[in-house]
């Protein structure tokens, strides 16, 4: 028995670790194609460590590219977007889990059906509406809307509060004579600190990654974020078979988020065990 048990970890080992190496393969190959010059790209037999390495293709994209203007740009949205937004979302969520309030279930219910409408049904009517109010080629359509929360944020809190907030805590914050949005703040927040870490990081990931909607309403270069910069750079900045300018843009788009993600990565399995089990 224990030596079909080992097998079968064993089994389970060889099978992630080839599953690993199939996921970080891609990255490894950009990296080294970042590292390479123009000529060495196709060299047959491929070279995984580049042979001369060097770093002026980094220089040139920097150089050529305002990249520094698209890290500004995603970085302002990702920094209002998720400091409001999941702030609301959390008082939204605290509402809906702790506080009995006329239709309240009809409510919620109503919020929960938004999330079949695609964002193709309704990309079209908000443009206008933000052409019309002058707000394209500005940040604020991808701000604005944010900072009212996020239905999938939402019912992610709502779950957890629901199993993790004790309502005799509530109670007895009442008796203290603690105001509702006092109670938020001291009890419900602190409880909820490792739902709102683990949202905090998959926003992150999810608005800095955003490419459809810069494309949509930002126009002018220095607006522009970083993702939506690095798409344009094959037909403004650099030619289209430069492949190491590329891949070097790639790698400096991707490192505020391999940063986070290993910050944050506990918190990411709390969010799947949260998520899980919760509620």
């Amino acid at each position: 028995m224990a030596l079909k048990r080992r097998l079968t970890n064993l089994f389970i080992y060889i099978l992630l670790l080839a599953g690993s190496v199939i996921m970080l393969g891609p990255l490894a190959w950009t990296i080294s194609t970042s590292l390479k010059s123009q000529k060495n790209v196709f060299d047959i037999p491929p070279k995984w460590i580049p042979d001369p390495a060097t770093w002026s293709n980094y220089q040139d994209v920097w150089a050529k590219a305002p990249l520094l203007f698209g890290f500004l740009n995603s970085t302002i949205i990702v920094v209002t977007v998720l400091t409001i937004g999941i702030f609301i979302s959390t008082m939204a969520a605290y509402a809906f889990s702790k506080f009995d309030f006329p239709f309240k279930e009809g409510l919620f219910l109503a919020l929960l059906g938004t999330m079949m409408i695609p964002y193709s049904v309704v990309m079209i009517p908000q443009y206008i509406g933000f052409s019309e109010v002058g707000w394209v080629d500005t940040l604020l359509p991808l701000i604005v809307p944010g900072l009212f929360g996020n239905i999938v944020t939402i019912f992610f809190f709502r779950q957890f509060m629901q199993g993790s907030i004790p309502s005799e805590l509530i109670d007895a914050a009442k008796i203290d004579g603690a105001s509702y949005f006092r109670t938020f703040l001291t009890v419900a927040i602190p409880i909820a600190k490792p739902a709102i870490a683990a949202q905090a990081a998959l926003g992150f990931m999810g608005i800095w990654n955003d490419f459809l909607g810069p494309l949509i309403y930002l126009h002018t270069p220095e607006k522009q974020t970083i993702q939506v910069l690095i798409a344009s750079m094959q037909s403004s900045y650099i030619s289209t078979s430069n492949y190491p300018a590329l891949m070097a843009a790639s790698i400096i788009a991707l490192i505020p988020v391999v940063i986070v993600f290993f910050m944050a990565q506990r918190y990411f399995i709390e969010s799947m065990a949260i998520s899980g089990i919760k509620g």
